[in-house]
């Protein structure tokens, strides 16, 4: 099925298991093509804002709902290198053989998945404010202070209770400001209170909680592990490592470590911006690689 919006085509394609694997493309049809990986909790509409300059600077986005988000069928027990057949499945259905991949924050190590395990169809990455491998236990730590013992849980269902007290049933926490939670730098701020990406926002708001919390504690489940599921030194892609110097969600640490462990991973680092604003620079280093 397909619906129109705008310049938006929104679509489902079904896997072998019988899954449903929602996704956006934002076109235009002659861009060059750019996977959208989005973050945790996040959805086949979270770039929204950013597709406007990429359609002018010539690019395609592309933008898959993962398991459990959007349209796209929870999937229990799902893991990082395994995401990477539904990606190939949706682009293979639109006939596309080669694209750039930019993974946003959780979606930053399902490009990189993506790029170890097909890396004739991928031409560059960019891991945009991304969590690392967790098996690195000083980015661990500090993660996990932010996830309200998820990663401790016995079992799924445990996982899914304890992200419900952190984000709510219906994510209904993140929209709510709290003196509690780290502090967001000021172009983090600044951009919470555009209008437009605003609206953006709550356009895609319903999409990151169609099925509750499940795919946001799934996310989490198969990031606590670690990058056990793929090979992250099987990438062969250019990769640059973008992120903000002032993120208050994921340490900027975390993107040196990246950087690190990529095989000739090039390390961006832009200062002022925060875990939000940094995907304003995501257009910009599309043309680097």
């Amino acid at each position: 099925m397909s619906e129109n919006r705008d310049t938006i085509q929104t679509a489902t394609i079904t896997m072998p298991d019988g899954r449903q694997v929602g996704y956006a493309d934002f076109g235009p049809a002659n861009g060059s093509p750019v996977l959208w990986c989005h973050g945790g909790p996040g959805s086949r509409l979270e770039p929204s804002v950013d597709a406007p300059a990429a359609r002018t600077a010539g690019y395609r986005f592309i933008s898959i709902d993962r398991p459990g988000y959007g349209l796209s069928t929870p999937q229990p027990g799902r893991t990082i290198g395994g995401w990477v057949a539904d990606d190939v499945a949706v682009l293979d259905a639109l006939g596309i053989e080669r694209y750039l991949v930019a993974g946003i924050s959780t979606g930053g190590a399902y490009a990189l998945a993506l790029a170890a395990a097909a890396p004739e169809r991928i031409t560059g990455v960019i891991a945009c404010c991304s969590v690392t491998d967790m098996r690195w236990e000083p980015g661990r730590v500090k993660q996990a202070v932010m996830l309200g013992g998820i990663w401790d849980a016995p079992d799924r269902d445990a996982a899914i209770a304890a992200a419900e007290v952190l984000l709510g049933k219906d994510g209904s926490n993140l929209l709510t400001r709290s003196d509690d939670g780290p502090k967001m730098p000021s172009a983090d701020l600044a951009l919470m209170s555009d209008p437009v990406w605003g609206a953006a926002m709550m356009e895609g708001f319903p999409q990151m909680f169609a099925h509750g919390v499940q795919g946001y504690a799934d996310d989490r489940i198969a990031d606590g592990v670690g990058w056990v599921s793929f090979d992250v030194g099987a990438v062969k892609a250019p990769t640059i490592v973008l992120h903000g110097s002032e993120d208050s969600i994921v340490d900027v640490a975390q993107a040196h470590h990246t950087a690190d462990i990529v095989p000739r991973a090039r390390l961006k680092i832009v200062d002022g911006l925060g875990h939000l604003s940094i995907n304003s620079q995501i257009v910009p280093t599309l043309a680097e690689l």
